[in-house]
C-alpha cells in the first residue's frame, strides 16, 4: 500500500499527467513493464551466473522455471494498479480486474506443479535419502501434493469470482456417498496402492510373480493400478486392489540376485567326484554368475535311471534366469562330452526266466 501511494504521489507530481487519467494509467503501466524489463535483466545477468556456478542442475532449472511467472506477474500488478486509479465502466468493473488476478493465478499454479515434479524428480535422481524412503513412495507423494495443490488452486480461483462455496460444501455430504457409490472400484484401487507403497512390497524394475501366474518386471506403479511387463515383452496391467490380496513373490527382494536350481542326472557306475569337478568348473568359468556365493552341487537322489545331482548359483539379474540356464546346460553337456561322464536315458531292461524257456 505504501509504494502504492509513493507511485501515486510521484505521478501527481507530474503536471501533463495530474491532468490526464489515462496518460497516468499509461504511465503506470510502463513503470511497472520496466519495472518487470529489469528484474527480467537481473535475473539473466545476474541470478543465473550465480546459480550457473553451483555443482548441482536443480537451483539452474528451478530459476529457468520461475523466470516467466515473476515477470508477468509484475506487469499484471501494473494492470490491476492502472485500472485501480481509473475503474472501467460497469460491465467491465468486475471482470477486468478477476481475469487478470486469475491469469496470476494460473500462471502461478502452473509454476507449481512444474516445481513439485523438478524437485521430486531431483530428489529421486540425486537424494540418498529416496533408496531409504523407496522411489515409489517418493513418486505417490508427488501425486498426492500436486492433486493437494491443483484442488486449493481451483478452490482459489473460484474465491477471486466471489463464487458461493456453501452449497456445494453443504452438499458435500450427500455428493460424497453418491461418489463413494460410483467410484468405489477406483477408491478400492486407490487404497489398495496406498497398502502397496507402505508395505514396500515390490519397486519399478523387480521381477515378481503374481498367485504363481504371470511373472514380469514392474514397470509402473500408480495410484490405481501396476503395469507388469512379461518375458514376452506383453504389458499386462493390473488394478491394485487385486494385487493387494494377491500372494506375490518378488524375485529382486531382500537381495538384488536370482537363485537358479539346474538339476542334472549322470549314469550308475560314473565318478560322482568327477562329476562335481565337472559341474563346478562351468558354473566358476559363467561370467555372469555371482562370484561372492559359491556355486554349490547337492546329491538328492537315486532315480531310476541315473543319480540325480542339483546344480546351485545365483546370478545378478532375474531376467537372466532363462538364458543363464540355456549357456550352464548347454556348456555342462559339451564338458560331460569332454570327460566321458554319460547322461542315461530311460530304459527298461526285460529278463526272461529260464523256466518259461524250457517250458515254451
Amino acid at each position: 500500500m505504501t509504494e502504492k501511494i509513493n507511485l501515486e504521489n510521484l505521478l501527481n507530481k507530474i503536471w501533463l499527467l495530474n491532468d490526464n487519467i489515462f496518460l497516468k494509467q499509461a504511465a503506470v503501466i510502463i513503470l511497472y513493464a520496466v519495472l518487470a524489463k529489469i528484474i527480467d535483466l537481473f535475473n539473466e545477468k545476474v541470478l543465473r551466473k550465480i546459480v550457473s556456478k553451483t555443482k548441482i542442475s536443480f537451483d539452474d532449472q528451478l530459476v529457468e522455471l520461475l523466470h516467466s511467472p515473476v515477470y508477468w506477474s509484475v506487469f499484471c500488478f501494473g494492470l490491476l494498479h492502472a485500472l485501480a486509479l481509473n475503474p472501467p465502466p460497469p460491465p467491465y468493473v468486475p471482470v477486468l480486474p478477476e481475469l487478470i488476478k486469475s491469469f496470476i493465478l494460473i500462471i502461478w499454479l502452473i509454476a507449481g506443479v512444474k516445481t513439485i515434479n523438478l524437485s521430486f524428480d531431483h530428489a529421486i535422481i540425486h537424494s540418498p535419502r529416496t533408496e531409504k524412503i523407496g522411489k515409489d513412495i517418493t513418486l505417490l507423494a508427488k501425486k498426492v501434493i500436486r492433486v493437494v495443490l491443483i484442488i486449493a488452486g481451483l478452490n482459489w480461483l473460484l474465491v477471486i469470482w466471489e463464487v458461493n462455496l456453501t452449497p456445494l460444501f453443504a452438499s458435500a455430504g450427500i455428493a460424497g456417498i453418491a461418489v463413494a457409490m460410483a467410484a468405489k472400484d477406483s477408491l478400492a484401487n486407490f487404497f489398495g496402492g496406498v497398502s502397496l507403497f507402505m508395505d514396500r512390497t515390490f519397486k519399478v524394475g523387480d521381477y515378481v510373480i503374481i498367485d504363481n501366474d504371470k511373472r514380469g518386471e514392474v514397470i509402473e506403479v500408480g495410484i490405481r493400478s501396476t503395469r507388469i511387463k512379461t518375458r514376452d515383452d506383453i504389458m499386462v496391467t493390473i488394478p491394485n486392489s487385486i494385487l493387494a490380496t494377491s500372494t506375490i513373490i518378488n524375485e529382486s527382494a531382500p537381495i538384488p540376485r536370482f537363485r537358479i536350481r539346474i538339476p542334472i542326472g549322470v549314469a550308475y557306475g560314473s565318478d560322482l567326484d568327477q562329476v562335481e569337478k565337472a559341474m563346478l568348473a562351468v558354473a566358476k568359468a559363467n561370467p555372469n554368475v555371482v562370484k561372492e556365493l559359491e556355486p554349490r552341487i547337492r546329491l538328492r537322489s537315486f532315480g531310476a535311471s541315473s543319480v540325480d545331482f542339483e546344480l546351485l548359483l545365483w546370478v545378478s539379474d532375474p531376467r537372466e534366469k532363462g538364458l543363464q540356464t540355456h549357456n550352464l546346460l548347454k556348456a555342462i553337456y559339451q564338458k560331460f562330452a569332454e570327460e566321458d561322464i554319460a547322461i542315461p536315458f530311460p530304459q527298461l531292461d526285460v529278463h526272461f526266466d529260464s523256466q518259461f524257456n524250457k517250458n515254451s
